[in-house]
C-alpha cells in the first residue's frame, strides 16, 4: 500500500494549538479528506508539545504523488501551517507494510477525550 506521512513541529506553536488542530480535523478537515479520490485512510496522529502529522494510505502511488505534488504547493500557507505558526518539517511517501481491522471500527476524532488541561500543545 501506498502511504504519505505530512508533520509540523509543535515546539514552538503556541499554547491551545493542539486543541484548535483537534478542531479543525474534526469540524473542517475531516470533511474534506472523506470525499478525496485517491485516497484509502487518513489519521491525524500528534505527541503534544512535539508534533501533529497527517498520514495518508492511497489506492494507487500516482493518487498519492498527484496529492503531494499539490499539497507541497500550499504546505506552508495550508490550514494546519496556519494554526501551529510553521511550515511543514516532513513531506514524505512511504510504503503502508500492513492494516489491520477490527469490529470496534474507529472513530471519527479524540476531540471528545480531551478536557481543559488538555489545551496546551
Amino acid at each position: 500500500m501506498f502511504g504519505l506521512t505530512v508533520r509540523w513541529s509543535l515546539v514552538d506553536a503556541p499554547k491551545g494549538t493542539l486543541k484548535a488542530l483537534r478542531s479543525y480535523g474534526e469540524d473542517e478537515s475531516f470533511a474534506k479528506f472523506a470525499g478525496l479520490d485517491g485516497l484509502r485512510v487518513k489519521t491525524w496522529r500528534a505527541r503534544k508539545g512535539e508534533w501533529f502529522e497527517g498520514a495518508d494510505v492511497g489506492v494507487s502511488e500516482e493518487a498519492l504523488a498527484k496529492f503531494q505534488a499539490s499539497f507541497e504547493k500550499v504546505a506552508a500557507d495550508s490550514p494546519g501551517s496556519q494554526l501551529i505558526g510553521g511550515a511543514t518539517i516532513l513531506i514524505e511517501a512511504c510504503e503502508i507494510v500492513a492494516v489491520v481491522r477490527r469490529p470496534a471500527g474507529f472513530r471519527p476524532s479524540s476531540h471528545f477525550e480531551h478536557g481543559a488541561e488538555d489545551d496546551d500543545n
